[in-house]
């Protein structure tokens, strides 16, 4: 993501703001690895159950 976006928020509508939304997307990347990992394991988990 290009954080020329980040730092014209900064100065348009604050520091709050404009950390807020970089958590967010910083926390939806790792909630999308958590996903998948979750699924791996379930899949695995599923395939051991059957042998």
């Amino acid at each position: 993501m290009d954080y020329t976006v980040f730092v014209q928020l900064l100065g348009n509508f604050g520091f709050p703001i404009a950390v807020t939304l970089f958590l967010l997307v910083k926390l939806e990347r790792k909630l999308e690895q958590l996903e998948l990992a979750i699924h791996t394991n379930q899949n695995r988990l599923m395939k051991i159950d059957r042998i």
